[in-house]
């Protein structure tokens, strides 16, 4: 199976869109948050298909309507489906005159992350040296969402205990990712969407989805020399490696420890739990 590692799923698509990801062998969907609202949002999604997950957080857009109460946020935590802190990190490209709130939203963050031992997805755009200064005062660990840096900043994202989410991007002519990735392991690589957003070669400029992970994955196996079932296989292991919670849940659902509670839900498609394995 094929996991997307970072997407944003819309309620009013939700039961069209997961059940395009299942058919085409994506099983199992993060769904990333921006702020409080979507947060709520993507939890709640999360208890209606046992395919998606979460991940809670406030985007470095989304700094200026933040009011730093953490309480919402710690509460949500002790749902299973939350499986990270996210999407969060520093945006420098398009929030310039919002940078020292960003980097305080950040730290807020990353300290509840430390605080459960939860991993962290980061979000960094022409801030590289403040987004590796920051992960630096912190325990953590997790991924770094639609990765395009070089291959020196994947090398220290990688010592720091993170792995890099690749999506569309790296499928696009004028990206020089794969030259990066030629260089680092397979075993720090995970796939990702960013659905709605960065649809892969050939569907660039159309609404992405989780669905379209097989076309990143496809060309990862070419353009490495990489057999398809490793990419898949590695790919899957390494969300199962950096988010505990999900690791937790699929091998208990699939050794039938957790079963029973879950085998009269069904997704609207008709898929039932035990069609997952």
């Amino acid at each position: 199976m094929f996991i997307d590692s970072h997407c944003h799923i819309e309620e009013d698509v939700a039961e069209k869109y997961v059940d395009n990801a299942i058919n085409n062998n994506v099983k199992i969907m993060i769904n990333a948050a921006t702020d409080l609202k979507t947060s709520i949002e993507a939890l709640e999604l999360s208890r209606k298909y046992p395919s998606v997950f979460t991940c809670i957080g406030v985007h470095p857009e989304e700094v200026k309507e933040f009011d730093f109460d953490m309480k919402p946020f710690r509460d949500m935590i002790s749902n299973n489906k939350v499986v990270a802190i996210g999407e969060i990190g520093l945006d420098y490209y398009y929030e310039k005159d919002t940078r020292d709130l960003q980097i305080k939203v950040f730290r807020e963050f990353l300290s509840l992350a430390q605080e459960f031992n939860l991993p962290v997805v980061v979000h960094s755009r022409n801030a590289t040296d403040d987004t590796l200064r920051i992960l630096k005062e912190y325990k953590v660990k997790g991924v770094i969402h639609c990765f395009s840096g070089s291959i020196e900043t994947a090398r220290e994202y990688i010592k720091l205990g993170f792995v890099l989410g690749i999506g569309g991007v790296v499928t696009f002519k004028n990206s020089k990712l794969i030259d990066v990735l030629k260089e680092i392991p397979l075993e720090y690589i995970i796939l990702e969407t960013d659905s709605p957003y960065l649809s892969p070669e050939p569907l660039r400029g159309s609404v992405n989805e989780s669905k379209n992970i097989a076309l990143i994955a496809n060309f990862l196996s070419e353009q490495l020399n990489i057999n398809i079932d490793e990419i898949r296989e590695k790919t899957t292991s390494n969300v199962f490696r950096i988010f505990d919670k999900i690791s937790w849940f699929w091998y208990n659902c699939s050794s039938g420890r957790i079963r029973k509670q879950w085998e009269n839900i069904s997704l609207k498609s008709g898929l039932l739990l035990q069609d997952y394995f």
